[in-house]
């Protein structure tokens, strides 16, 4: 255990996938890491930063990720995975990604649009019509898959309310692998006064992410997550995400959840290796096990147009109307001003987790963060602190358009 670092106990393995001489210059005044020799540099600036962050904010451990204009990426580690057993987080442990999955299921539909099965203008009545429970889910008849997938169907979130909460809280003391199907979930919803008629307005919710889940084994035929690996976990080669699916997930980092967590979870998410709580319930609305590493190959190649064509990256980053803090929010993607110019991406949460995936279309870099706790951190913030250590110069006055 290294005492110098406050506690913060740092392992060093930065992954490489390939061999290369950068030289990269985006403008006068635009600038990453410039020669070869820039890079140990550069990698060794960006673990000093997660180190700070580390002690700074008083988190377990992180990992995080970027990758380069060329492709070059590099993986760093920080803190502990276990802090009770002294166990070292490490560059390729793996952590609950929470919501940075809608940005797989949001990919999944436009690819099968982009296959011609379906079309984001679809009614969701098409595909989901003879649901016995259809009849009673809010603005039934006018939402569009499209609607779903920017959050504008005005359909409520189950995840907020107290009946949910209720139903995990009491089920999983008795039953760890408890867990409710995708029908389950939207019971909560039903009956329910929408929030706004479809197009009119903005409001985050987990439920339209399950019926798109839903859309997609309808119009397939075949799992959410068998699409998924087919269409890119596979090709891309993104070997450490896969489905969060069931409580024993190999290589899993413990979450620390915060004191006031709404299902009543203990402070420590794993024990004897098994998640104490099923996360399968997530599903869509997130549903993935992952790490940094390919969180920012995967946010390179999806804003970047290499996960999928033209005109679909279009609609992916197309947008409604503000809708907090100065977000926008596309196909699944939050689209935001930030000191580096547009920042493309999303953060996820699960207890005991937090996530941010960022992508910087102005110098077209991608950093991902994972930190092994809920506690009140600004993964946001961590992540531009070490996006800034990969630009040289500073943003100069470009505005989100």
């Amino acid at each position: 255990m290294d005492g110098s670092r406050g506690g913060c106990y740092t392992r060093i393995m930065v992954a490489r996938l390939e061999a290369f001489a950068l030289s990269l210059v985006l403008g006068a005044s635009w600038a990453i890491v410039e020669q070869p020799n820039d890079l140990p540099s550069a990698e060794a600036r960006f673990q000093q930063e997660l180190d700070r962050l580390c002690q700074a904010h008083g988190f377990p451990g992180a990992t995080a990720a970027f990758v380069l204009p060329d492709g070059h990426q590099a993986g760093f580690a920080t803190g502990y995975a276990d802090r009770e057993q002294s166990i070292p987080m490490r560059t390729d442990s793996l952590q609950l990604a929470g919501s940075v999955g809608k940005t797989f299921v949001s990919a999944v539909v436009l690819s099968l649009a982009q296959d011609g099965k379906l079309n984001l203008d679809d009614k969701v009545s098409k595909w989901l019509g003879r649901e016995s429970w259809f009849r009673r889910l809010p603005n039934q008849n006018y939402i569009t898959v499209r609607t779903l997938l920017n959050h504008s169907s005005g359909i409520p979130d189950h995840v907020r309310d107290e009946g949910f909460i209720r139903t995990v809280r009491r089920r999983f003391r008795s039953d760890p692998d408890f867990h409710l199907s995708p029908a389950e979930l939207v019971q909560f919803v039903l009956d329910k006064d929408a929030l706004f008629a479809p197009g009119r307005g903005f409001s985050y919710s987990d439920t339209n992410y399950i019926l798109a889940g839903m859309i997609v084994e309808r119009a397939t035929g075949s799992s959410y997550y068998g699409e998924l690996v087919q269409r890119f976990l596979t090709p891309l080669g993104l070997s450490l995400t896969g489905p969060a699916d069931r409580r024993g997930l190999p290589s899993l980092a413990p979450g620390y959840v915060a004191g006031s967590n709404p299902f009543g979870l203990p402070r420590k998410t794993v024990s004897r290796g098994m998640l104490v709580i099923n996360p399968s319930s997530e599903w869509t609305g997130g549903g993935l096990v992952s790490n940094p590493q390919d969180l920012a190959r995967w946010a390179k190649a999806l804003y970047e147009g290499k996960a999928l064509k033209k005109p679909y990256l279009d609609d992916l980053i197309g947008s409604v109307a503000p809708s907090r803090g100065g977000r926008r929010y596309g196909l699944g993607v939050e689209i935001e001003k930030s000191e580096l110019g547009p920042m493309y991406g999303h953060d996820g949460w699960f207890p005991g987790y937090r996530t941010r995936m960022a992508y910087f279309p102005d110098y077209r870099i991608a950093v991902a963060m994972q930190i092994n706790t809920d506690d009140d951190v600004d993964e946001r913030q961590c992540v531009l602190a070490l996006a800034r250590v990969l630009v040289k110069q500073p943003y100069r006055g470009r505005t989100l358009q």
